[in-house]
């Protein structure tokens, strides 16, 4: 029996021993890169890593989609074992993660790769690796709230001059109340959070006021008002409806996914569709909320110095040839892609086409984000369909907030 048990303990030391190579990069001459890139995501980093392994590089790179990612990056910062030589971030985990010591600044390899530096990049997503000016982060891209439409339901319902100026208007959708066919619906609720976000920047509000979070504040109110009217008005996909399949069933004019959402509406035969900007309530401001797949170095004492310079020649080739994360409809970061014909190509090179629409990608960078995000993603359904009210919500997820900030303050001390 106490056979049975050693061989038992030396099988779990061995798998564990396995699991934690595997995890680091082990080999010294591989960059481990954990990626929460799932899907035809992963398949796209995964034809990037495989395009630069075929350079023929010192330091070859092992890409690791990783879907509880920051579950377990969690778990080998505090085991120190494990840790990956490279990862993707999203750009709201950067200031929590800086605050707490675990990124490591990206100064060698700037100083390595001279062409990877902030005038390369679009400016927001290089901006939001930027905490007290060191830089910790290099972006792989910009991925926004976009509003796809029907070309077909807008002739149809003579709805062509909303596009005139790039800006849909809350009346403009309003006045098509009344007019529409059975079944067919003026916008869904897809990615509805996003689009309250978008919408508290188009009224001049913000998610945090010195550094405590804003949420029940007069802006938040409006702007969940403002999108209500549209639910109100029996203008918006059904509550507890796929609104986003029914944009691809063709019965909604407008569909408020994600610039990512490009290709899956390419598949869907006889769609014909373009893109413009997220609702607003004025032509004079527009707002598509983004977020920015970042590179990053967790803390690492197992990552050599020539492993580093390693993965600084890997983040100047992906500067260089990112054309295939276009694929997945991303807004690539590196404006070396994006200003090259190529990428005009893409749909959503609309969001690049001028300042004004690369102004418009909003990128929130407040410490407590996740949390904000979180609550508004919990209520915003409820509150658009009048199934709450507005102003003891906006109380309820005020508290949330706090009381998650706290949560995280007490597990840190």
């Amino acid at each position: 029996m106490r056979k049975k048990w050693t061989v038992t303990c030396i099988l779990v030391f061995v798998v564990s021993a396995l699991l934690a190579a595997c995890g680091s990069g082990a080999d010294k001459n591989t960059i481990s890169f954990w990626t929460p890139l799932t899907g035809d995501d992963g398949a796209y980093m995964d034809q990037l890593v495989k395009d630069y392994n075929a350079t023929n590089p010192e330091f070859k790179v092992k890409h690791i989609v990783t879907a509880d990612m920051y579950t377990k990056i969690s778990t080998v910062l505090n085991t120190g074992k494990g840790v990956p030589d490279l990862a993707i971030i999203h750009a709201d985990r950067v200031p929590g993660y800086v605050k707490q010591g675990v990124l490591e600044p990206m100064t060698a390899v700037l100083g390595a790769q001279p062409e990877i530096k902030e005038a390369n990049y679009l400016p927001q997503a290089w901006a939001t690796g930027n905490i007290g000016g060191t830089q910790y982060t290099v972006p792989l891209d910009i991925h926004s709230n976009a509003m796809y439409y029907n070309k077909d339901l807008l002739k149809k319902y003579n709805a062509e001059s909303f596009l005139d100026d790039n800006v849909v208007t809350i009346d403009e959708m309003l006045s098509l109340q009344g007019k529409l066919d059975e079944g067919d619906y003026v916008v869904n609720d897809a990615l509805l959070g996003w689009v309250i976000l978008a919408q508290v920047q188009n009224l001049g509000g913000d998610i945090q006021q010195d550094g405590k979070p804003a949420v029940n504040t007069e802006a938040m109110k409006q702007a969940f008002e403002n999108v209500k009217k549209i639910a109100d008005a029996g203008l918006m996909t059904p509550f507890g409806e796929d609104g986003y399949l029914m944009f691809q069933s063709g019965n909604v004019l407008f569909s408020t996914d994600g610039t990512w959402s490009s290709t899956a509406h390419a598949a869907v035969e006889g769609l014909n569709f373009g893109v413009t900007n997220i609702y607003s309530p004025t032509p004079e401001k527009f707002t598509n909320r983004a977020s920015s797949h970042l590179f990053a170095m967790l803390k690492n004492d197992e990552r050599s110095d020539e492993k580093e310079a390693g993965i600084g020649a890997f983040l100047e080739f992906i500067r260089q040839n990112s054309m295939e994360w276009a694929k997945a409809g991303q807004i690539v970061a590196s404006k070396q892609v994006i200003e090259s014909p190529e990428y005009q190509t893409y749909i959503q090179s609309f969001f690049t086409s001028n300042e004004e629409e690369i102004k418009s990608l909003y990128i929130y960078t407040y410490e407590y984000y996740p949390y904000v995000a979180e609550a508004v993603d919990t209520y915003a359904a409820d509150i658009v369909r009048g199934n709450v009210g507005i102003g003891e919500t906006l109380q309820t997820m005020q508290k949330y907030v706090e009381d998650k900030i706290a949560e995280s303050s007490k597990a840190a001390e």
